[in-house]
């Protein structure tokens, strides 16, 4: 006789009816369960959620991280990370999978704020934020200085004070921003914006007293590590204690260990800077007297000399020298007078004894034709009727010619 199957005895589940039952089991039976594991296949829609897997060498679990937990995550989860969750099983009935809601996330072997800390840093070193070759150096002598930090703080009483002590000649400002706490990363970033687009400022100086990691939080957020790299205005960071470091102690141009120290690095000491004008001014008087005595010693030693002594000295001689070059002149020109005197007188005696005024003293005569003044020196050159001129010794006459 065949077995009938199923059996009577039996209760046939649907699979909507078993999924219900063991999701009933799982969830009364682990209400609350911590499980460490390695984190992969991680997946981050739009909605908000983080889905992944939690693995080890036996085996995987589905974990799921809703939105509102996520965003309380302070560190990047990601690929390869191991974790300790605290969650709640449940099963999805729709694929018949059991998974884990987490409520509850930490790195393992290490501090959830620590571990966001160093992903920071290595992501903004990576992108050159940390380059010291991009910082730059804080004046000598602001003029004025603004101090975003807490209004109520003690850092901000000791940076007035020790401003006020130290170079009274700037002007500060104070801009009031909440240094701990939610939100306040992001009010600090809006601040340190705001300020950067005011005219005249010289410095910026950040800081906040001592306190925890999770204090110091509100400096290693992202948003602030960006407005102090946008930032036209170079900043000093003053920030917790020594030991404390931050995300924006890195960024900053320069780094103070304590916010006193900051009000100390941003203005002289107007105690220091008076004694060192007056090191500056005994300086300038020596070296002035010093080159006053050498100039004196200089002057004695010209006032020896010849030339200073007997100054009209060179003129006179040059003046006698004169008077010898003229006496000399003047006999050297009487002679050479003399000589073209002479010289002339001779010229003068034979151009005499040539003169045509000479012949005609002697009873000599010379003709000219009236019309072109030539020479008459034969009858042929002549025409009757022709005008002539003859030059006698004392005056001339006038006639004409009858026949030649």
């Amino acid at each position: 006789m065949p077995v009938p199957f199923p059996p009577g005895d039996v209760k046939v589940f649907s699979v909507g009816e078993l999924s219900r039952a063991v999701k009933f089991l799982l969830e009364e039976g682990f209400p609350v369960v911590w499980v460490t594991g390695e984190v992969s296949n991680v997946s981050r829609p739009a909605s908000g959620h983080v889905y992944f897997t939690l693995k080890d060498s036996e085996s995987q679990l589905r974990c799921t991280l809703w939105r509102n937990t996520s965003r309380q995550v302070r560190f990047d989860l990601r690929d390869g990370l191991e974790v300790i969750v605290c969650g709640r099983m449940n099963v999805y009935l729709a694929r018949g999978e059991y998974q884990l809601t987490v409520d509850e996330i930490q790195p393992k072997g290490i501090g959830p704020l620590e571990l966001a800390f160093r992903q920071l840093c290595e992501k903004l070193r990576a992108e050159g934020l940390f380059d010291e070759k991009r910082k730059r150096r804080l004046p000598r002598f602001p003029q004025r200085i603004i101090l975003i930090t807490s209004p109520t703080g003690a850092a901000v009483r000791d940076m007035l004070k020790i401003l006020g002590r130290r170079w009274p000649l700037t002007e500060v400002w104070v801009c009031p921003v909440p240094v701990q706490g939610d939100g306040a990363g992001q009010a600090i970033a809006l601040a340190l914006a705001q300020v950067n687009r005011l005219d005249g400022i010289d410095v910026i100086i950040l800081g906040r007293g001592g306190g925890s990691l999770e204090d110091l939080w509100a400096f290693n957020e992202e948003i602030v590590a960006r407005a102090i790299h946008a930032s036209r205005i170079p900043v000093i960071s003053g920030i917790g204690h020594e030991t404390d470091v931050t995300v924006a102690d890195l960024v900053a141009d320069v780094r103070a260990l304590t916010p006193s120290e900051a009000a100390e690095r941003v203005v002289p000491d107007l105690m220091e800077i008076t004694a060192e004008l007056r090191n500056y001014g005994v300086h300038l008087q020596t070296l002035l007297a010093r080159k006053l005595e050498r100039a004196k010693g200089r002057l004695d030693e010209l006032a020896t000399r010849r030339c200073f002594r007997l100054p009209l000295e060179r003129v006179r001689d040059h003046e006698r020298r004169l008077d010898e070059l003229q006496s000399r002149l003047q006999r050297a020109g009487k002679q050479r007078l003399d000589r073209d005197r002479q010289w002339l007188e001779a010229v003068a005696a034979r151009l005499e004894a040539l003169s045509p005024l000479n012949v005609l003293a002697r009873g000599y005569s010379v003709t000219r034709r009236e019309t072109d003044l030539t020479i008459v020196s034969a009858p042929d050159q002549l025409q009757p009727g022709e005008r002539l001129i003859t030059l006698l010794h004392r005056g001339q006459v006038v006639s004409r010619v009858e026949s030649s």
